[in-house]
């Protein structure tokens, strides 16, 4: 749902929530990285911070730089028409995935729970681009829209104590990649050696709000060869630009 007028509700002393509807929307996304480019533009004196979500931006500031009334007037007005900012051209970024086996070992039942084969599963996976709506849980965990319900399915009923740095998953009608070892009860189909997030890289988190992603099926030997080679950062990420009309109409 979408909401007439952007709402803003306080996140405490110092952060003021800023949102648009309710719910996972492109449309809703767009607004809300137009208005975090509209921020940045303004420069408004006081303003620390922007985190993009799904629907809303939470936006930081120090009190005693700008009174906070102030402050939610300049946020409605510029929320009332982000249009005005143009989105950046986004990035299409390819994440080879090796299926199954050692590295998806959930893959046969995602398969068998929504009536497919393993391959099925698979190819509709990797059918389709993902809009990475943001960034959030743990330092480079992707959030992706775009997913094919008819691979959907169910958390696992008691979570994995550690789960894989890379590993991809489905979680209902929603799939991402673990960046780092830790504790998760997606159903994991396979797992990427790319490093998602590497505090020694600029940036350090490889996907950011408003890139797409396209995951491809390689091979264990595949796997190992790119795993080395992202180990001693020499492989060479594949990335191409959208036009805007295609980023806009996921």
């Amino acid at each position: 749902m979408r909401y007439k007028e952007p709402r803003l509700l306080t996140g405490g002393d110092k952060s003021i929530f800023v949102e648009f509807g309710d719910g996972i929307d492109p449309e809703l996304n767009q607004r809300v990285r137009r208005l975090r480019l509209a921020i940045e533009k303004k420069k408004i004196p006081g303003v620390t911070e922007t985190v993009p979500a799904y629907r809303s931006l939470l936006v930081y500031f120090e009190p005693l730089a700008i009174n906070p009334r102030k402050l939610r007037e300049i946020l409605f007005s510029l929320a009332e028409s982000p249009e005005s900012e143009a989105l950046p051209e986004s990035r299409l970024i390819e994440v080879p995935t090796a299926y199954g086996g050692e590295y998806g070992p959930d893959l046969a039942f995602v398969a068998a729970h929504n009536g497919l084969s393993e391959s099925e599963v698979i190819q509709l996976h990797t059918g389709t681009p993902y809009l990475v709506y943001m960034i959030g849980f743990v330092p480079g965990f992707p959030y992706l829209g775009g997913m094919s319900s008819r691979i959907a399915a169910p958390r696992l009923e008691t979570p994995r104590a550690k789960i894989p740095a890379g590993a991809v998953g489905i979680a209902g009608g929603q799939t991402g990649i673990y960046p780092a070892d830790s504790p998760g009860g997606w159903r994991l189909i396979g797992r990427t050696p790319l490093k998602l997030f590497d505090p020694g890289r600029e940036p350090a988190a490889l996907f950011g709000a408003g890139d797409y992603l396209s995951f491809t099926s390689i091979t264990r030997e595949e796997f190992a060869r790119i795993k080395a080679d992202v180990e001693r950062r020499a492989y060479p990420v594949k990335e191409t630009l959208m036009t805007r009309g295609e980023h806009e109409n996921p």
